[in-house]
């Protein structure tokens, strides 16, 4: 459904869905020591207090505090400066980052990359490691991205990709729907006007001659099979495809053992809000029980409660089906993720395609020093020094990323003369 807004009600529209809050495109952060969110929309003088924030504030209520002024984004390194960099496995990086050159839309990215793409290509498919660090060297520069206060190192969480059990049809075994877009679901672009909502995404829906704020989850739970959307599955359990609903996308695994794949089509415009956290906050669990694992387990033990779990995060994604193909699931710069080779970023910091060198240090001590590249967003991921690590598909690559919340380094990877992204973070 699409609709035409005039600009003479624009404002309010736009007062109305954002109350200070940017909605995340898709959670793909890893519900297991989920940190606390950045603030998702800068202060200015329609939000002074970000109502999203830690330690709470509200929109119109000015603001007493005063910043320094941010720190540069970025610092030019010596290659020497990358940890490991001699010894990385740049050939399990190539095949994305080929990828991503095919994927640049922008005109700002593309002027900047056409270059260092078109020697790439010409390098071939399947270089080897020495040829391509040759090549880096040759045709980027290491930038170290530096946090606005000044610090060189931020958050690292991970995501993966989940296998859960569904169906074609309904049964007592499989109760769960999988919505695709609802039919009412309108997405607002407003940037046009206001390029202060460039990296928002509004949705809404239309009651009478209002545009209003679009469906909670317990208000689309409530619906059932009277929502508007059609319904792709039926999966077996609900906090499984919670989960998934976190993750972005996910695999289902059929009753005749074949498998599809659901995509991340579209989300509510609601803001995100950790089921972990608020058990911790509710005495429910302590931090270091509130992973997936310690949250699948207060389930069992509080059988009765689930909805009211589920629905203290009032975000909701929508799917659509894919063929699971082998190969990862598409980020959002539309090209297929590489496990342990992809990862999640604030694209006011980072833009999607960029190769991003990491170097942070797992929860049993064990250095993480690779070459990354930057190829999916996340709702959470708010932050220059901050990214979500992809580690595949399964439950293997589940119990990694549910264990990470680490403090890392990282440098971009940006071509030599050309002018460096503008950071709006």
């Amino acid at each position: 459904m699409g609709v035409t807004i005039r600009h003479g009600v624009a404002v309010a529209i736009l007062g109305m869905l954002t109350a200070c809050v940017v909605t995340p495109p898709v959670e793909p952060v890893a519900e297991a020591g989920k940190p606390a969110e950045a603030c998702p929309a800068p202060k200015s003088a329609q939000c002074p207090v970000c109502q999203a924030c830690p330690g709470g504030g509200k929109p119109g209520v000015p603001s007493t505090e005063t910043s320094a002024p941010a720190a540069e984004p970025f610092a030019t390194a010596p290659w020497s400066e990358l940890p490991d960099w001699g010894s990385d496995r740049l050939d399990e990086a190539w095949p994305g980052f080929l990828a991503s050159c095919r994927a640049l839309r922008q005109p700002e990215m593309k002027a900047a990359w056409a270059p260092v793409c078109e020697a790439a290509k010409n390098l071939g498919n399947k270089p080897t490691s020495p040829q391509i660090r040759n090549f880096f060297e040759t045709w980027l520069s290491p930038q170290r991205i530096v946090n606005s206060d000044g610090s060189r190192e931020g958050l690292i969480t991970g995501y993966y990709e989940p296998l859960i059990q569904g169906s074609r049809w309904k049964s007592a075994k499989n109760p769960v729907p999988v919505f695709g877009v609802p039919e009412d679901l309108l997405q607002l672009d407003f940037a046009e006007l206001y390029p202060e909502t460039k990296n928002m995404r509004l949705r809404g829906r239309v009651e009478g001659h209002k545009v209003v704020p679009y469906w909670t989850r317990a208000q689309i739970e409530a619906q059932g099979e009277a929502f508007p959307a059609k319904t792709l599955l039926w999966v077996a359990d609900p906090v499984e495809f919670f989960f998934l609903q976190v993750q972005g996308s996910g695999q289902v695994q059929l009753g005749d053992g074949s498998r599809v794949r659901l995509a991340y089509a579209d989300q509510n415009g609601q803001p995100y809000k950790s089921i972990g956290r608020w058990l911790v906050e509710h005495g429910e669990l302590k931090l270091e029980q509130a992973g997936m694992a310690g949250i699948q387990a207060w389930v069992r033990a509080n059988p009765q409660r689930l909805s009211e779990l589920l629905n203290t995060n009032p975000s909701y994604v929508f799917f659509r089906e894919e063929a699971a193909n082998g190969e990862g699931p598409k980020g959002s710069l539309g090209v297929p993720l590489t496990a342990m080779r992809s990862i999640a970023v604030d694209t006011r910091a980072i833009p999607l395609g960029t190769p991003v060198f990491m170097a942070f240090s797992m929860p049993d001590g064990k250095p993480v020093e690779r070459l990354m590249i930057a190829q999916d967003t996340g709702g959470a991921i708010r932050g220059r020094v901050r990214a979500d690590f992809f580690w595949g598909f399964g439950a293997e690559a589940g119990s990694q990323a549910g264990r990470m919340r680490q403090q890392g380094a990282m440098w971009l990877l940006w071509p030599k003369g050309a002018k460096l992204p503008v950071v709006t973070n």
